[in-house]
């Protein structure tokens, strides 16, 4: 292998792992749209509060 392919290979496993940590801090701090409990009445309360 070349000089450039290993610096190729080098910065794209560099890369990755950054995008993978990135990725995981992300999903770590957010919550699942559908394990919200009570998602019915916070609707109903939305949109009475946008009809005033």
């Amino acid at each position: 292998m070349t000089k450039n392919k290993k610096i190729f290979l080098a910065l794209f496993i560099i890369f990755m792992a950054i995008m993978l940590w990135i990725g995981y801090d992300i999903s770590r701090r957010t919550t699942f749209p559908g394990s919200k409990g009570n998602l019915k009445e916070r609707i109903s309360t939305e949109t009475e509060s946008d009809k005033k």
